[in-house]
């Protein structure tokens, strides 16, 4: 995901290239996760899509996407039309939020009431339902009149953009239906709701109450107000969703080497606290580490709320532990334990897996809800024999013991980058989304890139230097297909995609790399930064992408099978507007509509409020480029991919 929070600009996106080396060639030879989907051909039959980078959204021909959301737009009945010059914070808690991600559409059962979670999510009612989507951070450049440029953002803003940027972060649940006309969002639903950082949230977990998420306001270290950084997530089969917090280091501003507990100065420099961060603290202190210290400690987790219940409080898990979260999916199964898999958000970071200490009982609402709370959080070794390993992360075991300096179990989950580092986890190509598909049950990482990788420290699982195409991991869990065990602490790991374009006829010009076959995908199916990944009801993947600028095209949506003559053989479905990604793609139970978030569209050069790039969706000299989320679905009705 994006990057802005982590630093007072986006980072600029890499305009370098690279070709595939043979370095873990014996782990990609490995054969494929399930059983061969010979249908794939007849699955994806759309016509693709061309590169372009243009000012519009594109989809194949026989497709629609209507803009069903868009930031400022009312959530709740009787709001005024959305005005940016007259934005207030108020107003912004009761309107669709900034730089929309991750997605969840959860199914609404009329039979069923508030609370009901899991009697919602099993009606499988693909026509009406909540959408829950991610705010992952805001740009006040593209937001407010006035700024010149988006470094001049980051310093110096008001007290009052300030207050609407809190208030434009977070989530949003708004209800929406399909009418003859289209999605349409429901504005007097009970339902609808807007998430932000003054929202309070409970802490639960092992390091709920520890010293270090005490603070002044909050002394117990059991209370916190609000959510930044909400990157991806993931949906419960209790009706539950988790929203993860990703880039919150760039909410804090402080120089880590002025506070004088050793162990906290290491960790702010850990997540890029920096004294030139974007001043939040001079108008909320919270945000300020030389008056707080321990606020940051208090963010970077996994996030868990009822969307059916709109007085439900959030709730932060700590089990899951705390670092750059992409997201956590759940792999559930009646009578075995919940597996959740995530990825840390950064270059040289870790993939995780955690798993419940009971066993998932469907119907049982309250039991299930403390299966995120009792569980081992892992984090992943990948051998160079396509082999790999679990790592409990459990004060008291191997290195995690006071010699190292943790003092409790609370220390290891706070400190879980340095935790997997001491336990000799892998260090991975910034792990983005870590999703499993529910056809082959098999897990597939993406890894979007990581500039920062010598041709020293290459190894089997992240095979080059300097990537600037990132690629894509699967994970075979032991057992044949159809019963396979996510809760083993072994699993076999191959080279599902490398990024690039696999007919480039020079290997090292820019975008080449070398894993299939020429003539496998078209000139136009080739991609780079694989980032967020969804699977349609026949199993098929959709990768969004977030990079591919770099090499001449906008970021998208490509679809490819996972199994048979096409597999990871992608196909062009979406395209973006210049300057955006898409994030959090996500399909209706009946496969027929796909939803998709278009994040910071206008963004990057000289683009402002003022003198922007361009004006998507709206094209209105009144209106600023806006994040938004569209549905996306067959004219004819059918299958979206087919």
């Amino acid at each position: 995901m994006s990057d802005d929070l982590k630093s007072p600009a986006r980072r600029t996106l890499f305009k370098a290239f690279g070709a595939a080396t043979a370095a873990g060639a014996a782990a990609s030879l490995l054969p494929g996760c399930g059983k061969s989907e010979k249908g794939a051909k007849e699955n994806l039959g759309f016509a693709e899509i061309p590169h372009t980078l243009d000012d519009q959204h594109h989809v194949p021909e026989d497709y629609r996407a209507d803009v069903l959301l868009r930031w400022g737009d009312p959530i709740v009945a009787g709001a005024t039309p959305f005005d940016p010059q007259t934005l207030t914070a108020a107003e912004q808690e009761r309107r669709f939020g900034y730089n929309n991600d991750f997605i969840a559409f959860m199914p609404l059962n009329g039979q069923a009431g508030p609370g009901e979670g899991e009697r919602h999510c099993k009606s499988r009612n693909s026509e009406r339902g909540l959408l829950c989507v991610n705010h992952e951070y805001t740009q006040p450049h593209l937001m407010f009149s006035g700024y010149s440029d988006e470094y001049s953002a980051t310093r110096g803003v008001s007290a009052a953009h300030v207050a609407v940027e809190q208030a434009a972060c977070g989530h949003a649940i708004v209800e929406i239906e399909k009418t003859a006309a289209g999605w349409q969002p429901v504005l007097d639903s009970p339902y609808n709701r807007r998430i932000t950082l003054n929202t309070a949230m409970d802490i639960v977990g092992p390091a709920a109450g520890d010293s270090r998420l005490q603070t002044a306001a909050d002394p117990s270290g059991t209370r916190v107000f609000g959510t930044v950084g909400n990157c991806a997530g993931g949906k419960t089969p209790w009706g539950t969703v988790l929203i993860a917090e990703e880039g919150f280091g760039g909410a804090f501003q402080g120089d880590p080497d002025d506070i004088a507990d050793p162990i906290e100065s290491v960790n702010h420099h850990t997540f890029d606290i920096a004294p030139d961060n974007r001043n939040w603290g001079d108008h909320d202190r919270r945000f300020d580490i030389a008056v707080e210290p321990h606020e940051p400690n208090r963010f970077g987790w996994m996030v868990e709320y009822d969307p059916y219940d709109p007085n439900s409080i959030p709730r932060k898990l700590t089990n899951l532990g705390r670092f750059e979260h992409e997201g956590f999916t759940l792999v559930s199964k009646p009578n075995q334990p919940i597996v959740a898999y995530g990825g840390d958000d950064d270059e040289h970071q870790f993939v995780y897996r955690y798993v419940s200490r009971e066993k998932y009982r469907p119907g049982d609402y309250a039991r299930n809800r403390d299966l995120l709370t009792e569980g081992t959080l892992y984090a992943g070794q990948f051998n160079e024999d396509g082999s790999g390993r679990w790592l409990p992360l459990i004060f008291g075991e191997g290195p995690l013991t006071g010699a190292n300096g943790f003092r409790n179990q609370a220390d290891v989950l706070i400190d879980a980058r340095r935790a997997a580092t001491l336990l000799g986890a892998t260090p991975m190509d910034r792990p983005e989304d870590v999703e499993t598909n529910p056809v082959n049950d098999c897990t597939y990482v993406m890894l979007t890139k990581n500039k920062k990788r010598n041709a020293e420290d290459l190894n089997a699982a992240n095979p080059r230097p300097r990537n600037v195409m990132g690629h894509v991991l699967e994970i075979v869990p032991p057992g044949a297909y159809g019963r396979r065990d996510h809760a083993s602490d072994t699993f076999k790991w191959n080279t599902f995609l490398l990024g690039g374009n696999p007919n480039a006829e020079n290997p090292h010009e820019r975008g080449a790399y070398g894993q299939q076959a020429p003539g496998t995908i078209s000139a136009h199916g080739w991609f780079a930064n694989p980032d967020n990944v969804a699977f349609d009801p026949r199993g098929n993947m959709w990768v969004a992408t977030d990079g591919c600028e770099s090499f001449g095209f906008h970021d998208g949506l490509w679809a490819m099978a996972t199994e048979g003559e096409l597999r990871a053989a992608p196909k062009h479905f979406f395209g973006c507007p210049q300057g955006a990604e898409v994030c959090g793609p996500e399909f209706t139970p009946d496969g027929r509509t796909l939803f998709v978030a278009v994040q910071h569209p206008a963004s990057g050069g000289a683009s402002t409020f003022d003198n922007p790039m361009h004006r998507w969706p709206d094209n209105d000299p009144a209106l600023p480029p806006r994040p938004s989320v569209l549905a996306i679905y067959r004219r004819d009705g059918g299958e979206v991919g087919s």
